[in-house]
């Protein structure tokens, strides 16, 4: 709701030659699979609508890798409203193996140069390469600077996706073809934080991998000769991979595709998870399965606790003919609907989201003027009625406040009390997700301590012109997930990191937060001397 935006998706396809089985997936010729890439990027756009691209491999061409990739959603990107043009780059990007993005920067400008993939190429076949990123490095400013120092690169843009190639191509510069399990397990010893990544070299060589901690989410699927990975799982059930057989990624694994024989390794030894709650809240698709749990079903128990909270407060009568329950979209549905059938009272579609404003046509403005662009309230169903408003998450509380302003005077609402599905969010997140300073949280400025009172909760709705506010507590996440709390990234909700350089920038942040010194994202300060040191074994 707060407009928060998510550090990119990724996607791999592969036709595997060797196994002669067809697949309902794809049954054109094996060299054009890459048609499919677009249809998939689709299904992660809601990961990030700043850039798409992708990178394919084909043997018949001088070009054995190429890659296409452009600023806009994936439909502007590939200029798929555009038929002759949409042809033209599908027949000239064809290729049997190719990795797509989808792209939010948490870092570095959003220019056609920071797009996705990134591009490698090299007279030998094995050091000519292309990948793709998905996730953020926290440690970014001492890798960046241990290469300026120690390899004397020279870096183009500042983000960690350009320090990742550079370490890349360090790994291949040997004039003998490298085992790229041990390239990976040796970058994994340098690397701290969140990153999926997939890889596709000249040689044909195929990697996808997700990182030791399993902070972002991975899954894939083959079905006869074809292969198929990516951030959610939606983008391979509506390509047709049968739902039984799609799997998540385990962390610190990683998938090689080498000779057309597909096999799994471990690169790096993995010894806690720590995946991300909020992908479940509020980024993923709601039709996705994550680490085998239902994100519906996930977003639908937060609604039953809600509930269950909402008659322990008594706060608002719940009498269907007064009181109402009515969702933030989109996000906010399955939770509403979940909540309003355990109290018994009607859900309805009270805001009515603008889905076909264009991304560049909100851009700029003030944000009153935005949120009556993308959200229209019925005042038949809101006038004169109680309103428990059910929203995801509160980060930043901008739109929230103008919304409910909205409400008020379009939708002639007679209360409206904020039901939040998500405890307060009290520190930044340093693996991906776009609120990096402690300054631009909301509810950290009212809170005491980390579980807020009734009267901190009663001063936030205050200050925001809700009648009343009350977030789930913190351990109903995990309940609701179905996953225990030690498998969890909760840093966000507890200030707790799961890696070294997280809970360093943490500090750094909190530092400078207590001087005054809010200027940027925490980890846009290189010269900053917080990072930790990582050596062979990854540890400090």
């Amino acid at each position: 709701m707060d407009e928060l935006h998510h550090e990119c998706g990724v996607a791999a396809l592969y036709y595997l030659p060797r196994n002669a089985d067809k697949s309902p997936v794809w049954t054109g010729a094996p060299d054009q699979v890459s048609r499919l890439m677009p249809r998939m990027l689709l299904d992660l756009q809601n990961r990030g609508q700043l850039a798409a691209g992708m990178a394919t491999y084909n043997p018949d061409r001088d070009k054995l890798i190429d890659t296409y990739k452009d600023i806009g959603t994936v439909i502007e990107a590939f200029r798929i409203n555009e038929p002759s043009k949409y042809a033209s780059i599908m027949e000239d990007y064809a290729g049997r193996a190719a990795i797509g993005h989808t792209r939010y920067a948490t870092c570095g400008g959003q220019t056609r140069s920071y797009a996705q993939p990134f591009e490698r190429r090299h007279g030998c076949k094995w050091k000519w390469f292309a990948f793709a990123f998905n996730g953020q490095l926290t440690n970014f400013a001492e890798l960046r600077t241990q290469l300026l120092q120690n390899h004397d690169y020279h870096l183009t843009r500042d983000n960690d996706t350009e320090v990742i190639m550079h370490y890349l191509a360090h790994e291949m510069r040997s004039d003998e073809r490298p085992d790229l399990v041990d390239v990976f397990r040796r970058l994994a010893a340098k690397f701290d934080g969140a990153y999926n990544l997939t890889f596709l070299n000249a040689m044909g060589d195929m990697v996808v991998l997700r990182d030791p901690v399993g902070i972002r989410p991975l899954v894939y699927a083959q079905d006869g000769p074809m292969f198929g990975a990516a951030s959610e799982s939606v983008a391979l059930q509506n390509l047709g991979f049968r739902q039984a057989s799609i799997k998540s990624l385990a962390p610190g694994e990683l998938i090689l595709i080498q000779n057309g024989e597909l096999s799994v390794h471990r690169f790096a030894e993995s010894k806690r998870t720590a995946h991300c709650f909020f992908e479940w809240i509020y980024f993923a698709n709601v039709a996705s399965t994550l680490d085998d749990r239902s994100v519906y079903l996930s977003r639908a128990r937060l609604g039953q606790e809600l509930a269950k909270q909402e008659r322990a407060l008594n706060r608002v009568p719940l009498d269907p003919a007064e009181t109402v329950v009515v969702p933030v979209p989109d996000t906010g549905k399955a939770a509403a609907d979940a909540m309003a059938f355990s109290l018994g009272i009607p859900s309805v579609e009270g805001l009515i989201r603008n889905r076909y404003i264009g991304r560049t046509f909100i851009e700029g403005g003030n944000r009153a003027d935005k949120v009556r662009l993308k959200f229209t309230p019925l005042r038949e169903v809101l006038h004169g009625k109680k309103v428990l408003l059910v929203e995801d998450s509160i980060v930043r509380s901008t739109t929230l406040q103008s919304l409910l302003k909205h409400l008020r005077d379009q939708g002639g609402a007679a209360e409206i009390h904020v039901r939040v599905a998500c405890p307060p969010i009290l520190s930044p997140c340093f693996y991906g997700i776009d609120m990096s300073t402690v300054k631009e949280l909301f509810a950290p400025k009212f809170m005491a301590d980390k579980v807020p009172t009734v009267a901190e909760q009663d001063a936030m709705a205050k200050s925001l012109g809700a009648d009343s506010l009350f977030y789930l507590p913190v351990d109903a996440v995990a309940r609701c997930i179905d996953l225990p709390t030690s498998t969890l990234c909760r840093a966000c909700i507890t200030g707790d990191y799961p890696t070294p350089a997280g809970e360093q920038m943490y500090q750094l942040s909190l530092r400078k937060h207590a001087v005054g010194d809010t200027d940027g994202r925490t980890y846009e300060r290189p010269n900053e001397p917080f990072m930790c040191s990582v050596n062979d074994n990854g540890r400090t």
